[in-house]
């Protein structure tokens, strides 16, 4: 798998969420070798708590493959996924995920908990962590040193 190709257009989506105001986190879903959907965090502009990057891909890659399992996908995701989003590709049937930076306050791929390795769910997802970490990660310290900065 070619897991830093897709990494980078999960990067691109990252960068239009930091056009619109939004904490930088972009996602992509893979089915096969394409891109079937897309997805960048929305949750100031939506005034939505579930409007996460990995939601978005997540409800466009079901309506394009035309059905809520989506065995046979990967999800590239900038940042390591909370509890809800992690819930979400668990209950999605989703293959595998792949993420770039390490959440230490709300990662639900090990950092904190990991809900992809409990058992005793019906369904769970590979996972991969560090992929681009450290470009990943620096669009959120930028992003939040210029967020600082502008609050003086």
């Amino acid at each position: 798998m070619d897991h830093e190709r897709f990494m980078r257009e999960a990067i691109v989506e990252a960068r239009k969420a930091m056009e619109w105001g939004e904490v930088p986190i972009g996602a992509v879903i893979v089915h096969g070798e394409e891109i079937v959907a897309r997805g960048h965090n929305m949750r100031e502009t939506w005034k939505d708590p579930t409007a996460h990057a990995e939601m978005i891909a997540l409800r466009e890659a079901s309506r394009v493959l035309k059905g809520w399992r989506l065995t046979g996908c990967r999800l590239y995701v900038t940042l390591e996924p909370c509890p809800m989003c992690a819930g979400s590709l668990i209950l999605s049937r989703v293959d595998e995920v792949i993420f770039g930076a390490y959440e230490p306050k709300f990662g639900a791929a090990g950092s904190i908990v990991n809900l992809f390795a409990v058992d005793r769910f019906t369904h769970q997802p590979q996972y991969t962590g560090g992929i681009l970490a450290d470009e990943c990660a620096i669009l959120l310290k930028d992003f939040f040193r210029n967020l600082r900065k502008a609050k003086g």
